[in-house]
């Protein structure tokens, strides 16, 4: 196809009526603050459990993990090849992934509808209650959000340009979300569904660069093919083994599942996101493309999502990467109200969460109040300085010469607290998380060490079969501003009947029969 895109005279058009908060500029200029405050909150507060784990990663990157596929690792060696083993070091490539997903966004409800539309799902998706507050952690939910995005940017220009050369970025990009997360594997089901369903998207099947698009998603995904193969498909095991699991059908978590769904989103911009499904669904029903690739594309992974919670609970971060098309379906709805009720609801959906975003953020550097200890979302941030300074001042007075752990949480948070001691933290257990990391010195093992562990994950007595004394030594209390957040306990491990570290088995540990 040539000549200008289809709603190009529609987005003309939009401009002339666009209200000055939703001009392109004043979008941007809103996304560059928040990127900016994004980056000083990310730099001063705190890491939550699974950041100090994944900096492990990104200190030894490797072709895969156990617990998911390598791009979040990647990611994070570059972060801190840029600045250094820091906290900004960890989240800035993913900070700055929601800026690019942010002007990826705009692109797409641009082209597809026009931009007011545009303007309102990136003001939306910035106002997420998600993107908002858990915006300045890494996780794998950050390169598979964002990738997630893109594909669905290079599907909409394939759409609207009809340039057939777009299948190999979006299977360029597909294949990155697949190094990211295994759930963008419904992203490539909602692909084809929109082939199937849309009648003007079936011609595709005959073009040659779809079939090279699948093939180079494939292989950008060949880094998680070989890690899994060389062991024993571990990854595989552990996120696939998570479909269905529970006890049977239940409505037990259904409705918790809504309620994170909308409460995350942000329930002002998820009531016209349902209206907007709606206002979509009729114009696929006559055969609107555009209206199918934001349909089709996400029916898969909420169908997955719904199934999931009628057997057991579906994490609040799973839904992520369906939240930028919620959003762009909020804005076509409200986008097509001529009441002033509609807009003041958008206006109020962009304000407080924007809002609350940003009061959070500011409570995670700098916490307003610790009264609500562990029910504060917050609450892993806090109290880690004081807890890695007591375990280094107690190693120099038992002369341990390391940290023993058995759960990955505490390993990342006393490896990142401890980075600077020389005093080396290894795990125990679960080796199979730690296979991409020198094995530990066993001479360093045959020497005193200290055990870290959680009052509540306490495992006293497995070490008490491996070590012929283990020896209480103090009990260190986290807390916030003066109020407790847990217990930690803290033991001398001297003279090993045998070597510590269990065999690397992952089927054992998958089933529950390790020793």
């Amino acid at each position: 196809m040539s000549g200008p895109y289809p709603g190009a005279a529609a987005r003309d058009h939009g401009t002339q009526q666009l209200p000055a908060w939703l001009a392109p500029r004043f979008v941007l200029g809103v996304v560059v603050l928040l990127t900016v405050f994004r980056l000083w909150s990310a730099d001063n507060a705190g890491l939550v459990e699974d950041e100090a784990y994944y900096r492990l990663w990104g200190l030894y990157p490797a072709l895969g993990y156990y617990d998911h596929p390598p791009m979040v690792g990647w990611w994070i060696w570059l972060g801190q090849a840029v600045a250094g083993d820091t906290a900004l070091g960890l989240r800035l490539i993913g900070v700055l992934s929601a800026a690019v997903g942010s002007l990826a966004l705009w692109r797409m409800a641009d082209i597809l509808f026009d931009r007011q539309v545009a303007g309102l799902s990136v003001l939306f998706l910035n106002a997420t209650l998600l993107v908002g507050i858990g915006g300045i952690l890494i996780t794998p939910d950050a390169p598979s959000v964002l990738f997630w995005g893109l594909t669905l940017w290079a599907l909409t220009e394939l759409h609207v340009s009809g340039r057939a050369n777009w299948w190999l970025a979006v299977g360029l990009f597909a294949g990155c979300g697949l190094l990211s997360k295994f759930s963008v594997l419904f992203l490539g089901a909602g692909i084809v569904l929109w082939l199937l369903a849309v009648p003007s998207a079936r011609r595709w099947f005959s073009c040659w660069q779809l079939w090279l698009g699948g093939a180079l998603a494939i292989a950008v995904f060949a880094p998680a093919l070989v890690w899994n193969h060389a062991h024993d498909w571990a990854s595989f095991y552990k996120q696939f083994g998570r479909a269905g699991r529970g006890g049977g059908w239940t409505s037990k978590y259904i409705f918790e599942f809504i309620g994170a769904f909308a409460g995350l989103l942000n329930p002002l911009i998820a009531v016209p996101a349902v209206a907007g499904t709606g206002l979509l669904a009729r114009r696929l029903r006559h055969g609107d493309g555009a209206a199918g690739l934001l349909l089709l594309t996400s029916l898969p992974f909420l169908a997955y999502l719904l199934f999931h919670a009628l057997h057991s609970r579906v994490q609040g971060n799973w839904p992520a990467p369906l939240f930028p098309v919620a959003c762009v379906m909020a804005a076509v709805f409200i986008s097509g109200q001529t009441g002033r009720i509609w807009r003041s609801v958008a206006i109020a959906a962009i304000g407080i969460g924007l809002t609350l975003g940003i009061v959070v953020q500011l409570h995670a550097v700098d916490a307003f109040t610790g009264r609500f200890a562990r029910k504060d979302p917050t609450f892993q941030l806090r109290g880690w300085p004081e807890i890695t300074g007591e375990v280094e001042r107690i190693a120099a007075q038992e002369g341990a010469a390391y940290v023993a752990t058995t759960g990955y949480g505490l390993t990342g948070q006393l490896s990142y607290g401890l980075r600077h001691a020389g005093l080396p933290v290894i795990p125990l257990t679960e080796r199979i998380r730690y296979v991409m990391m020198p094995v530990p010195d066993r001479e360093r093992l045959a020497a005193t060490g200290l055990y870290v562990a959680e009052a509540r994950r306490d495992e006293r007595v497995r070490l008490e079969a491996l070590y012929s004394e283990v020896t209480p030594v103090a009990t260190l209390t986290r807390s916030v501003l003066g109020t407790p957040l847990e217990d930690l306990v803290v033991y001398r491990l001297d003279s090993p009947m045998r070597d510590p570290l269990e065999p690397i088995n992952p089927q054992a540990w998958l089933s529950g029969n390790a020793p």
